[in-house]
């Protein structure tokens, strides 16, 4: 298992080699395998990117992120322009009906509200509207409907879970009520956390999805 003082060093190493993140504006702490993420990252864009750095890299644990974005003068915006902004763009996005999502902006935070049929079409609205100038964070509440879930649907999900990570698929339990997915077990990283995730919102007409899954590091050999 790596050390902390490892882990400090491949996490510093992947900020660097993720080219949306400037490392510089980051200080990363690490104790007992749970690492801490400070700094003033200059977009919401690019803090989630570090965020998804440190979780690519084998041996965290967990993540605690206490980075507030700080936007150059350039960048700030009204509340107003955002908000028009964002507007067009969710009008813009493929597979989203006009008027399915609303949006608030309070000091360049961004909340998306509405009713969606699939994750995919709540997922894609709040990355459009992360990846925009001014924001300094999305909170997405925006709710699935989709239908009913068919009787199979765990079995799907097992399926899903068999092509995207079959090592994974058999430590994870799956349960299903009223279109609710509980996942269960354990993980050896962040990224197969996240491809039982992504199974388990694809499947039809899920709505929401409880995830109780651990990641447990694999020890060094």
């Amino acid at each position: 298992m790596k050390t902390d003082l490892q882990l400090k060093q491949d996490v510093e190493e992947e900020l660097d080699w993720t080219p949306e993140v400037d490392s510089s504006s980051f200080v990363v702490e690490v104790q007992d395998s749970i690492v801490t993420l400070l700094g003033h990252p200059a977009s919401y864009a690019e803090k989630l990117a570090a965020e998804k750095a440190v979780q690519r890299v084998s041996g965290v644990k967990a993540t605690v992120v206490q980075a507030e974005v700080r936007l150059p003068p350039k960048d700030v915006m009204g509340d107003a322009d955002i908000a028009r902004a964002a507007n067009s763009i969710l009008q813009w996005t493929v597979g989203l009906k006009e008027g399915a999502v609303k949006v608030q902006v309070e000091k360049g935070w961004v909340t998306l509200r509405g009713d969606v049929e699939l994750n995919w079409q709540r997922y894609r609205a709040a990355r459009r509207i992360t990846h925009m100038r001014g924001v300094t964070g999305v909170t997405n509440m925006i709710k699935v409907r989709g239908g009913l879930a068919p009787a199979d649907v765990g079995e799907q999900i097992s399926r899903a879970l068999l092509r995207h990570a079959e090592r994974e698929a058999k430590h994870i339990g799956i349960e299903v009520h009223d279109g609710v997915v509980t996942l269960s077990g354990t993980v050896g990283s962040h990224g197969e956390r996240e491809a039982a995730r992504g199974a388990a919102w694809s499947a039809p007409g899920v709505h929401a999805v409880v995830d109780h899954l651990v990641v447990e590091s694999v020890p060094a050999l």
